[in-house]
């Protein structure tokens, strides 16, 4: 059997590429319907749009759903107590994401263009608020959670209660930052699967293109923004490893630096630097009309953003600031040895069926759409 220790850091690695695959493959869903208003101005080339998803869409969203298990499984005090702090903003995105089906499903039953454009609209919506809304939380992450936990190990969030209640503090300036670096990343994402899944050559495809350049470029803008204001917010530092109910203060520091991890060892450096240039590897293919490379290299992109983030988090996963010495880490909000053992080889089993199955099913549906193609499947498409 791995060690406890062991295991807690290799379902560290797994929250991670579970997320990653999140944003990956669902992020260019939620990127096209973003888009969508935007880069289609015609009624059949919004409705290429949508068929560039539509094969897709729900399955992408299983994603959101493995890494919430993950998170439920690996780290349960993790996913009580960051769904108390941020409920309003959970709630939000589920409540953003109802549109997809809705919308997709039932767009093509009304025969007026207004209804049809007030779908796509609402379809907007269902892109563009996940996707600033999940942004703006990881900031937040960095900022602090106000949550403590009472004498039996129960969270709860003492004090100003109207933090919880109210989701505009979490719009603080350094979160909406984030969120529009999050947004960013989604439609990078989107405008890129656009650009390879559309025809060559037309309107669809070349707007795609060019936005898909032009957002690679302001991820790398943003995400250095980011990284200078990250520079002048207190980290947290673990003093002492200890469990909840037996934390005490000065257990953690909140006198440290969110570089603290990386100036410790610089090679890990590495990590950002090379997610700014596959951003810009991603600009540079799209403006080139390498499309495939443009959104392997985002994909890649988005993987080492969220180690980045990781990176300088750990060993934390949501910070208490409130009470410090009670932040959740990966030593001390883990299941049990035991638990994170047998998932570790159900997930060993499963994941790899899960992957091929996703590849087979790209494979057997890859193909360019035109509005011709839209024209001639016109009962048979969204």
């Amino acid at each position: 059997m791995l060690s406890f220790e062991v295991l807690q850091v290799i379902w560290w690695l797994l929250v991670i590429v579970l997320l990653s695959g999140f944003v990956i493959f669902d992020g260019f869903d939620i990127g096209a319907l973003t888009l969508n208003p935007f880069v289609a101005k015609e009624e059949e080339e919004r409705r290429v749009v949508l068929n560039t998803i539509a094969p897709h869409w729900d399955g992408n969203q299983v994603w959101l759903l493995l890494g919430g298990g993950a998170i439920f499984a690996a780290w349960p005090e993790v996913y009580a107590t960051s769904f108390s702090g941020l409920y309003l903003a959970m709630i939000l995105i589920l409540f953003a994401l109802f549109f997809r089906p809705v919308g997709m499903e039932y767009r093509h039953k009304f025969d007026l263009e207004k209804h049809r454009r007030g779908v796509d609209w609402s379809l907007f919506f269902s892109g563009v608020v996940p996707s600033l809304v999940i942004g703006v939380g990881l900031g937040n992450v960095l900022l602090g959670l106000p949550f403590q936990f009472d004498d039996i190990g129960r969270s709860y969030y003492g004090g100003d209660t109207l933090w919880i209640l109210n989701l505009l503090k979490l719009l603080n300036p350094f979160g909406l930052l984030c969120g529009v670096l999050s947004l960013l990343v989604f439609l990078t994402q989107g405008a890129n699967w656009l650009a390879l899944r559309t025809e060559l050559g037309s309107n669809v495809q070349v707007r795609s293109q060019k936005l898909a350049a032009l957002f690679s470029v302001l991820v790398v803008v943003v995400g250095v923004l980011v990284a200078i204001w990250l520079a002048f917010i207190s980290g947290y530092h673990l003093v002492n490893d200890s469990l909840i109910l037996q934390a005490k203060e000065g257990d953690v520091s909140t006198s440290s630096s969110w570089y603290a991890n990386y100036t410790a060892n610089p090679v890990l450096f590495v990590v950002p630097v090379l997610a700014a240039l596959f951003y810009l590897f991603s600009a540079r293919a799209a403006k080139n009309g390498r499309n495939g490379f443009a959104f392997f290299a985002s994909s890649i992109g988005v993987l080492l953003l969220f180690a980045t983030y990781a990176i300088a988090l750990f060993p934390f996963v949501l910070p208490s600031s409130t009470a410090a010495y009670q932040s959740l880490t990966i030593w001390n909000a883990t299941s049990s040895h035991l638990t994170l053992h047998v998932m570790f080889y159900v997930a060993l089993i499963f994941v790899p069926i899960v992957l091929a199955y996703t590849a087979w099913a790209y494979y057997k549906m890859w193909s360019r759409l035109s509005t011709k193609v839209i024209k001639e499947n016109s009962h048979d498409l969204y």
